[in-house]
């Protein structure tokens, strides 16, 4: 049996850099919003044949709305291409982002570590940003995407 040699990027999703948010963000951040975006990019960029050549073990395999963290799979002769098309995604839906790599590993037990201490460090910075309006239903948000990570492997 073949085993199929993936690469997992941890990457950061910036929202409306060139614009401050007082309130909340315009839109939330999901799996199917950050898939679509990057497909997109691949469609535009790579063609119909860079799409489909892609799309075999790329999946958005974890999603943080909150610290606006997600794991991506790609496939190893793939991941280049698949990065460089995340790097050229300007926009989801209406909203502009700017995507930051923050780890690019081999395995999905490396990258899980990597995400969790991520995904802690940003919570942490989020609420010295928030303060006391922190919700109750935000820290078990948290919570949850936390479990979520720690189960990623399964």
């Amino acid at each position: 049996m073949v085993e199929f040699k993936n690469r997992y990027m941890v990457m950061e999703v910036f929202l409306d850099p060139n614009k401050e948010n007082l309130g909340d963000d315009p839109i939330v951040v999901t799996q199917f919003n950050i898939s679509k975006a990057i497909k997109d990019s691949i469609l535009v960029n790579f063609g119909e044949c860079g799409l489909a050549s892609s799309l075999g073990s790329f999946q958005v395999k974890y999603v943080n709305p909150i610290t606006k963290l997600c794991v991506i799979r790609a496939s190893r002769e793939d991941y280049q291409k698949i990065w460089s098309a995340i790097s050229l995604v300007r926009s989801i839906g209406s909203c502009p982002v700017l995507f930051n790599l923050l780890d690019l590993s081999g395995s999905i037990k490396a990258c899980k570590n990597a995400a969790l201490k991520c995904d802690e460090l940003k919570f942490e910075q989020y609420k010295l940003m928030v303060g006391a309006r922190l919700s109750a239903d935000v820290t078990q948000h948290m919570q949850n995407c936390l479990e979520k990570i720690k189960i990623l492997e399964h």
